[in-house]
């Protein structure tokens, strides 16, 4: 399901924000976008998610603005003259390169170091938000996935009226075509075995009678709003009935004999791959 989440801690030493974004997947796949100093947490946060989420491609992202405060700044001496070195090189490769200035050097990922003891503290304080951030995603998931049930709850009622229409044809089409052959008979005025054309027309009807498929499909159908009012994990169970309700629905096409039930099995391929569609989005 598609969801997004923001959540803003504000801490004595400064200011998290994270985002988590969701989007349809058949897996769970997720991707962290943290600053340096925070990778140590990465696989606490994959922890959390695993236990929040089973499906979907998940983009976490985390932004830390320290605050101002009277801290003095820690400058890594080996990075900044790794980041010197690095400089030089280019100076003497690329002679006309812009120059760095200190503010840009600051910035770069690891010159300024944080105590200990605070890296510990924003590191608790960014579980924790993301904990926070992951029950937001829950709630939107929740609410969109209301909305996904009602949806393929209409489009079952929809299937079983078109399950109705089929039985109601069936009688009438087969003894329409079971006149036809005989009217066609007639007109060709030859003379024909009653007995054998008897054990045809039974055997054709055999051939072209739908009640299995039929009954097959209004099992599917209970089984899918049962698993509708189930609790936890439902999208890959959809995914496996709404296969089968497809191939009973190709079953009852090919068996038609008329032109109403061919509709109606269009219909109900129709139906059945806009259930499948929504459920890929169904965790």
């Amino acid at each position: 399901m598609t969801s997004f989440a923001r959540v803003e801690s504000s801490q004595n030493w400064g200011t998290l924000i994270w985002e988590i974004r969701t989007v349809n997947h058949r897996y769970l796949e997720p991707h962290f976008r943290l600053p340096d100093s925070m990778r140590e947490i990465e696989p606490r946060l994959r922890d959390l998610l695993r236990k929040s989420l089973g499906r979907g491609k998940v983009e976490c992202s985390l932004k830390v603005i320290r605050g101002e405060g009277d801290e003095p700044l820690n400058v890594n001496r080996h990075t900044l003259h790794q980041l010197n070195g690095a400089l030089a090189v280019i100076s003497e490769i690329i002679p006309r390169a812009k120059k760095a200035d200190a503010l840009e050097i600051l910035r770069w990922p690891g010159v300024l170091e944080q105590t200990e003891a605070d890296i510990g503290i924003i590191h608790n304080d960014a579980v924790e938000a993301f904990a926070k951030a992951l029950e937001q995603v829950q709630e939107s998931r929740e609410r969109e996935g209301a909305e996904l049930k009602q949806y393929i709850l209409q489009r079952l009622a929809n299937t079983g009226q078109e399950i109705i229409v089929v039985r109601k044809f069936m009688p009438e089409l087969l003894q329409a075509q079971r006149d036809k052959i005989t009217q066609r008979l007639n007109d060709m005025k030859v003379e024909f075995d009653h007995n054998r054309l008897e054990q045809e027309l039974v055997f054709l009807a055999q051939k072209a009678d739908v009640e299995e498929e039929l009954d097959r499909l209004e099992t599917h159908i209970k089984e899918v709003t049962r698993i509708l009012n189930s609790a936890g994990a439902v999208g890959r169970r959809l995914d496996f009935l709404m296969q089968e309700l497809n191939r009973e629905a190709n079953t009852l096409g090919s068996k038609a004999v008329g032109v109403e039930v061919t509709q109606s099995a269009v219909n109900l391929k129709v139906l059945i791959e806009q259930m499948r569609e929504q459920i890929c989005n169904i965790e």
